[in-house]
């Protein structure tokens, strides 16, 4: 099963989401060996490819990806970043916990990175709560919310990774899914295509990233951009959308 995109007007998804192929990298000094990154060219999801990812009426919150935008944003002036973990952009609930920031410099392929080894993931899973295969779908979605001054991307793969666990015999329902079933996915060679979907200044995006492969980009982009992450179960629709 891929991503369902949360949607109302084709042209404006069309205006900031493309999709591409992926590769297995080696030899790339900024890259953990056989990570999965973007193999390009980008091209611009047509339209029935975008109906097949449009999230039904009834899709579950915990798989949906939302384009969020925060229309009534007043960053102080005075406060010191990081300001948004004083002052979210947002109100949260008693349960939104505030996950980190990241800083990215323009033109990054991928921005995430092993802080064990300083190299770059790739496409990767997050297991901020660490559910097995059996209870995967009931992890926490992320919001990111782009401080900008730049614009970046979110990467997400076509397929989940319960499809992927599935394919390579890894379903069993105590096993915890990782970043390693995604490479070795692609080492066997199955196929995986990554979608990248723009996120400008002041907008993010809520989306399981437990349960997708994904990461964050700022290719062909001129700035680098600031990300804040936080965790929760928000339902469909909970912020307005650009698209």
């Amino acid at each position: 099963m891929g991503p369902f995109i949360v949607f109302t007007d084709y042209a404006e998804l069309r205006d900031r989401c493309e999709i591409a192929t992926v590769a297995v990298a080696y030899g790339r000094p900024a890259h953990e060996e056989g990570a999965v990154v973007p193999a390009g060219p980008w091209t611009p999801i047509g339209p029935t490819e975008a109906e097949l990812l449009r999230a039904p009426r009834n899709a579950p919150e915990a798989e949906a990806v939302e384009l969020v935008a925060f229309p009534a944003l007043r960053p102080p002036e005075t406060m010191d970043a990081p300001w948004w973990t004083v002052r979210p952009p947002f109100t949260p609930t008693p349960r939104t916990r505030y996950a980190n920031h990241a800083t990215s410099p323009a033109g990054d392929l991928t921005v995430t990175a092993d802080p064990a080894n300083g190299k770059r993931l790739g496409i990767h899973l997050d297991n901020w709560d660490r559910l097995p295969y059996a209870r995967r779908r009931l992890s926490r979605r992320r919001l990111c919310f782009n401080a900008g001054p730049g614009s970046r991307y979110l990467l997400i793969g076509d397929t989940d990774v319960s499809a992927i666990c599935r394919r390579l015999g890894r379903d069993d329902p105590a096993h915890h899914p990782h970043t390693d079933d995604i490479r070795a996915y692609l080492r066997a060679g199955h196929p995986l295509r990554c979608l990248r979907l723009r996120i400008d200044p002041g907008e993010g995006y809520l989306a399981p990233t437990e349960l997708l492969p994904h990461d964050g980009s700022t290719t062909d982009l001129p700035e680098p951009s600031t990300a804040a992450f936080w965790l929760d179960h928000w339902p469909i629709g909970a912020f307005p959308s650009p698209i």
